[in-house]
């Protein structure tokens, strides 16, 4: 099975919240199912909250991996390794790690570039991600969307 390609995305103008929905929203309209992976449990709970809330006219569906159905969800959310609803992406947030990316097509790696522990994170998951041979592209916010930078 060919490896995920994996995209690393320089958050600056904008925090987690406001650029996740955004992009779970193309993920969507491209005909993909998602899979969003924090470190823990309570970052599962507040993201089930917010992708609920976090327009007023809109809301995306999703939910948590341990819920009943979760094989059903257009977006699931996850600490573990599974895919329970067959994902084309895995969006990794808040430092979770680079590994268990088989049988997607593409990861997206978030990290806050204001954060300096979360910079060296995600430098380290970047040389190790290259050095593994998959095909890596590196993302970085500007006034106007986003621009690759590598």
């Amino acid at each position: 099975m060919p490896q995920a390609e994996v995209w690393f995305y320089h958050l600056e103008r904008s925090s987690l919240d406001q650029v996740l929905p955004e992009l779970l929203e193309k993920t969507l309209a491209r005909g993909w199912r998602a899979v969003v992976r924090p470190p823990t449990e309570q970052m599962i709970e507040r993201l089930d909250q917010w992708l609920w809330t976090y327009r007023d006219d809109s809301f995306l569906p999703h939910g948590p991996a341990a819920e009943p159905g979760a094989s059903r969800q257009p977006i699931v959310l996850t600490a573990g390794p599974e895919n329970p609803n067959q994902a084309q992406a895995l969006f990794l947030v808040d430092g979770s790690p680079t590994e268990d990316m088989d049988g997607y097509e593409r990861c997206i790696v978030l990290f806050d570039g204001a954060d300096e522990s979360a910079l060296a994170k995600a430098r380290s998951q970047w040389k190790a991600v290259k050095a593994s041979g998959a095909t890596v592209s590196y993302w970085k916010q500007q006034a106007r969307g986003w621009e690759k930078q590598a």
